[in-house]
Parts: structure tokens; C-alpha cells; sequence
């Protein structure tokens, strides 16, 4: 029941802006009118999410006839709906409010939609304070339908005690710099990358390793179109090293990030070759000549390299490499290299790069399977990785597509797959890797074609096929290629001492029976882990982890690709385990949400940021310390904020010892407001 209210004075109000200016608080910061409060309560049934626990109406004529300054005061099925915001700006200029409250959701879900309707209907769109009756209260007391209802008036009158002294707020404008940077250059980088530099943008894509490709160039074929790995994603590499916007910097780590939005200063190491780029033509002669061999990384250390090597013959660049700590100074590469592109004088580089937007996509590791030392990985030569299985299928892999028993040399009459290897598991990783179960099914299937003879098992506790095409392509492979599909995993692995064989007991829990199964070769489905540098890159760019220790995106479902980092953003499975399509999406994505900033010129930093009152800071630095975001430096012993890389969170005022540290829209006296309220009738 929407009910009008006569006017009240607001002495709270006042005094606030009297104690902020005597604070010394800049005037342009603060810019409270001496209005009195018209406040409107609009309150939300969200169909029954919230009316089906609280008396909406209820709620709506107790704010009407029982909180002051409230004038306006109705419910409606869903405020957020366009008919919904269309009622809030006809309130607004009907009933001339000034303040807004609306007793819905989460705040971080539909806030900037309610901000939107107050700006449209004339009136500061900082004037708008949420209630969260849904999550806060009837998500959680379902079964507490009169205790609810109180609740949530309690809610709604703490909302207009503190929206009572809200004040104006202006965003602020922050010049872009039309450049990014891509951290990492596998599928997911290479693709934003392509992205940015074919809408015109300058990119500089720097990757740690000697070339591009990422563990997407370690791949036979890629489910289920069963593509040649190397073929669809070679081209792309070529087209990423001959783009003209695209500065490609390999054999190069990130050691610093600083500045803010628009204006991101990044350091580059970039590690010495000893090959002059520009002079080296990736002949060979090098590595041919070259007397030192060790275990080839790119191959997962089932091949070998020399000490001066390109990683695979596709290489971009195809630039070699000498490895400083397996190199034996014996200068055979120096004496062969007819065009003396060896230079042993060369020196690391510290690269400096402005640019205006960030994406990370530094990728992932593969998980360790000694940390699960049941299935004896290390301990028997016939127990290997999925990643090591993909190199030994590889037509371009250490034994040239040939699958070989590391103990005797012989082609395995029967493998087994073993699943959620490292996922799944309360002991290592809780989340599902999302991968394994299809490319278990893929290299099963691979191998079926081959050897038809073969016996395969694939032991799974779910088979998770939830992608395009990925559901058919399991069943063609359990029924077309015979491959035998076993709902268990085993509990142990020991090997047969005469044959070398491996022995697994399992409970296939379908049949509710225990099984004794020998193969020649056990294959382990690893799962994927935050990549080695995820932690250190988050810290520079001041991007939070999740709980599983992947990079956090802003939303899992509105802002996938977005951090909580106006302008860097993130690709592929730095931010969770993915498959090659998703990876491929995810990047586009990010590539377009960072075009949108560097389109514009400028973007729009929220004001709802910390700010210092000189007068009452005494340069102790705490705040400095405890910024996560780096938005706080010392001048003259007075804590100055960059208002473009704060944002928000409140730590500075809440550590700082005098006050000095404030927090626009959070202030002391808004939140005190609300605990008088919450404890006492309005």
C-alpha cells in the first residue's frame, strides 16, 4: 500500500555533513544538500523466492505507516522487471523522493539496475540503498515464516536509517591506453590475442616458454571431431608470429604490475637465448652438432633433446634455445653456426610495457601423480600419465606414434585407464577436471583403432560428457569399439615381477562384485592444477584465488572472464579446468570485454572508493600495508589513494588507528545509523 507522509527534519543528515567538513573532507567529495529525506520503499516478492516466506505487503505498510521519512512505500511481483523500474521513476517524480530503498536481492546482483532507474527518474543514482530480503533472510529462515516477516522490516528500516545520509557520488573518467597484454601464449592466449590485433588494437603476448602452443601443441588428436591437434592450431600459431599488431615475447616472465585501469605499467624479464633472434634461420646444424642429450620436457621426459634445441619441429618462433644448466661451454653450436648467430655474451632483458587492459591466460599444470602412490606411478615403469600417453601416440612424440612399454619396448595387449586421477578426491582436489573422462575416451579409442585386439577398461566413478558431440562419442567408443567401461575405482596396483604386467582390484559397484584385472600398461587420468605461476600473478595483478586456487573471476555466471580488477580479465584454465572449445569461447570473451574499454578511450571508475583526511593522518602506514590492491602511497607522510586502483573494500578504514582512512558510501556515521535502527524501533 503506497501511503504519502508529511515532511521531517533531518538533523542526522546535517550533522554528518557539518562533522565530514569539519574532518577536512574535500568539498567536491561531499556534496549532501540540505534537503530533507523523501524516501521510497519499494520491496520485491521475486515471484515466490521472497513472497512465498515474507508477508511482502506486510513489510511494504509497515514501512509506510512506521518508519520516518518514508513517504512512498509498495510492493510489486518483481521490482527488477521493466514494468517494476517503471513504477520506481514514476514514484520518484510523482511523489518528488529523493531517496530510494528497495527490499529485494543481493545488492551485487541488481544494484546497478535500481541505481539506472533513480538516475533516469533525475535524482543521484548513489541515493539508492538495497535491503537483501532474499538472501539475507527468507533463503535462510524458510521455515520461520512470522520470524522472517519481522526480519525483514528490521532490513528494510536499517536501509533507510543509513540511505537518510547518503550522499552524492560522480564517477570519475580514466583515460585507456589502446595496447593489452597477454599473459601466455597456449590456445587460450593466442586466441585473445588474434582477437585484440585483428580489431586493430596493439598486443603483446608474452609466454614463458621458448615457443607458443601451450600443452594444446603436446596433443595427438582433440575429441571428438578427432582433429590433428598440430593441424588446427599450427596455423593459428604462424598467424599469431606474422600479425603486424601482435609483438610476440617468448622465453619472458612477468615480474611486475603496477598502475591501475587504462594505464597498467608492466615489467618483463626477458631470459637470454644466446641466439641472436634476427640472425638465427632454425637450420639444425646447432642442435646436430651439439654432443650434450637429455630428457626433452616437451615430450614429458620420455624423449630427448639436445642442450640447444627448438621443443618440437612446429615450433613458433622457431628460434633454438641454449639451456644454460645442461650446457657443457664446449662451443661445438658456436663453431658450426655458419651465420654466428651464437652469442654466449648475451644478457637477461628488462622490458617495460604500457598498455591500457590485461589477459591472463597462463594456463594450468598437469597434476602430479606420485602425491597418489597407490597406483604406483614412479614406482612401476608401465604406469604413465594421460599426458605421457598422448606423447607416445604422437605421431611426432619420442617413438614416433608407435606405443611402446617403457620396460620391455613390446605394444601393450591391454590397457587400463584409471579416472579422476588427483579430481574428485578429498585428499587432493575436490573440483572435477572436466577433461579426463573424454580424453581417456579419446586416446582409448585411438589406440582401438589400431589394435582392434586390444583389451581396454576404463575405470570411472561418473563419466562426465557434457559437452557438443561428447555424449555420442562415448558411446561409440563403448559400443562400436569395444572398449569396456568399469563403474569403480581401484583401491590398489601392484605389478607382476615376471611380466611386468600391472594388477588392479577394484569393485565394479554396478555388479556389486570385487574384480582382480591385469594389464600390460596402466594409464593414469591426471587432472589439471593451478599452473606453477598462478600465484604470483595473481599477487602482482592484485587478482584474488578461489578456493580450488584458480584465479576468481567477478561473477560465475553474469562476469566469467572479468576480475574484480577493473581492466585485466582471464582466459582459459588460469581461471578453472576446461576443455579446448570453452578455452577457445573464454578467450573471445575476454578479448571482447577488453575491447570495450579500449574502444571507448576512457572507461568509468565507480566512486564508491576510499579517500584520507590529512588533518588526522599521522603516516603510520598502515593502510599502505594492508591495501590488496597496491592504491595507497605515502606523500609528505600523509596516505594518499589512487582513486582508479581502489576499489572499495574498506580495509584502509578499517585499520586506520586516527580515522583518517574513509570510505565514501560506508561512513562511520551511515553504518552506525543502522545498528541504532537494527536495535531499536525507528
Amino acid at each position: 500500500m503506497a501511503k504519502e507522509k508529511p515532511k521531517s527534519d533531518v538533523s542526522a543528515g546535517k550533522s554528518a555533513v557539518k562533522k565530514a567538513k569539519a574532518d577536512g573532507e574535500p568539498k567536491a567529495e561531499s556534496k549532501v544538500t540540505d534537503e530533507q529525506p523523501r524516501v521510497g520503499v519499494f520491496v520485491c516478492h521475486c515471484g515466490t523466492n521472497i513472497a512465498g516466506v515474507v508477508d511482502v505487503k506486510d513489510v511494504a505498510k509497515y514501512a509506510g505507516e512506521k518508519i520516518r521519512d518514508v513517504v512512498y512505500s509498495t510492493d510489486s511481483k518483481y521490482m527488477c522487471s521493466e514494468p517494476g523500474q517503471k513504477e520506481i521513476i514514476e514514484a520518484i517524480k510523482e511523489h518528488d523522493l529523493n531517496r530510494i530503498v528497495v527490499a529485494a536481492c543481493s545488492p551485487r546482483m541488481h544494484e546497478p539496475t535500481f541505481r539506472r532507474a533513480a538516475q533516469t527518474a533525475g535524482i543521484n543514482p548513489y541515493f539508492v540503498d538495497m535491503a537483501n530480503i532474499r538472501e539475507h533472510c527468507s533463503w535462510v529462515h524458510i521455515q520461520e515464516k512470522e520470524k522472517a516477516t519481522e526480519k525483514s522490516k528490521d532490513l528494510v528500516r536499517m536501509s533507510v536509517a543509513r540511505a537518510r545520509l547518503l550522499e552524492p557520488q560522480e564517477k570519475m573518467k580514466v583515460a585507456v591506453k589502446k595496447s593489452s597484454l597477454v599473459i601466455g601464449a597456449g590456445i587460450a592466449g593466442i586466441q585473445a590475442a588474434l582477437d585484440l590485433a585483428d580489431m586493430g588494437y596493439q598486443v603483446y603476448l608474452v609466454e614463458k616458454q621458448p615457443t607458443i602452443g601451450g600443452k594444446m601443441a603436446q596433443l595427438d588428436k582433440t575429441f571428438p571431431t578427432m582433429d590433428c591437434a598440430a593441424c588446427i592450431l599450427t596455423p593459428k600459431m604462424v598467424d599469431t608470429s606474422r600479425h603486424e599488431n601482435i609483438e610476440l615475447i617468448t622465453y619472458a616472465e612477468i615480474k611486475d604490475i603496477k598502475g591501475f585501469v587504462g594505464s597498467f605499467t608492466v615489467t618483463v624479464n626477458k631470459k637470454p637465448r644466446y641466439v641472436l633472434e634476427d640472425l638465427c634461420t632454425g637450420c639444425m646444424d646447432c642442435a646436430e652438432a651439439c654432443p650434450v642429450e637429455v630428457p626433452n620436457e616437451f615430450d614429458q621426459g620420455l624423449g630427448s633433446r639436445k642442450a640447444i634445441y627448438v621443443p618440437f619441429p612446429q615450433a613458433v618462433p622457431l628460434i633454438y634455445t641454449l639451456d644454460e644448466d645442461t650446457c657443457i661451454g664446449c662451443g661445438v653450436c658456436k663453431n658450426v653456426c655458419t651465420i654466428e648467430a651464437i652469442d654466449f655474451n648475451q644478457k637477461p632483458e628488462e622490458l617495460t610495457l604500457e598498455v591500457g587492459t590485461i589477459i591472463v591466460a597462463s594456463g594450468y599444470n598437469v597434476f602430479d601423480p606420485t602425491r597418489k602412490p597407490e597406483y604406483g606411478y614412479g614406482k612401476y615403469e608401465n604406469v604413465v600419465t594421460g599426458l605421457e600417453f598422448e606423447r607416445l601416440i604422437n605421431a611426432s612424440g619420442p617413438t614416433g606414434g608407435k606405443l611402446l612399454r617403457p620396460s620391455d619396448g613390446k605394444e601393450p595387449r591391454s590397457i587400463a585407464f584409471i579416472q579422476c586421477v588427483g579430481s574428485r578426491d578429498e585428499n587432493t582436489n575436490l573440483y572435477c577436471s572436466r577433461v579426463c573422462c573424454m580424453y581417456a575416451i579419446k586416446n582409448a579409442r585411438l589406440y582401438k583403432e589400431k589394435h582392434p585386439e586390444c583389451d581396454i577398461y576404463i575405470f570411472y566413478i561418473d563419466i562426465r560428457a557434457f559437452g557438443k558431440g561428447y555424449e555420442e562419442f562415448y558411446k561409440i567408443t563403448q559400443e562400436e569399439y569395444g572398449v569396456k567401461f568399469v563403474k569403480g575405482r581401484p583401491s590398489v596396483v601392484y605389478e607382476d615381477e615376471k611380466t611386468g604386467g600391472l594388477i588392479l582390484n577394484v569393485e565394479d559397484t554396478m555388479l556389486g562384485r570385487k574384480l582382480e584385472v591385469g594389464v600390460d600398461m596402466l594409464v593414469l587420468s591426471v587432472g589439471m592444477e593451478p599452473g606453477s605461476d598462478t600465484d604470483s600473478l595473481g599477487k602482482m595483478a592484485g587478482v584474488s584465488r578461489g578456493a580450488d586456487g584458480f584465479l576468481l573471476e567477478a561473477h560465475p555466471k553474469l562476469r566469467p572472464v572479468d576480475t574484480l580488477v577493473e581492466g585485466i580479465y582471464l582466459a582459459g584454465t588460469v581461471q578453472g579446468p576446461k576443455d579446448i572449445p570453452d578455452t577457445v569461447a573464454q578467450a573471445s570473451a575476454a578479448a571482447g570485454r577488453a575491447s570495450i574499454l579500449m574502444a571507448k578511450g576512457e572507461v568509468e571508475v565507480d566512486p564508491i572508493i576510499a579517500y584520507s583526511v590529512p588533518e588526522l593522518c599521522i603516516g603510520c602506514r598502515i593502510c599502505e600495508r594492508i591495501c590488496p590492491f597496491g592504491a595507497i602511497t605515502m606523500v609528505d607522510r600523509k596516505a594518499v589513494m589512487n582513486e582508479a586502483k581502489c576499489k572499495g573494500c574498506g580495509l584502509c578504514a578499517g585499520g586506520c588507528p586516527t580515522g583518517a582512512a574513509r570510505l565514501r558510501h560506508f561512513k562511520d556515521d551511515q553504518i552506525f545509523a543502522q545498528i541504532h535502527a537494527a536495535l531499536a524501533e525507528d
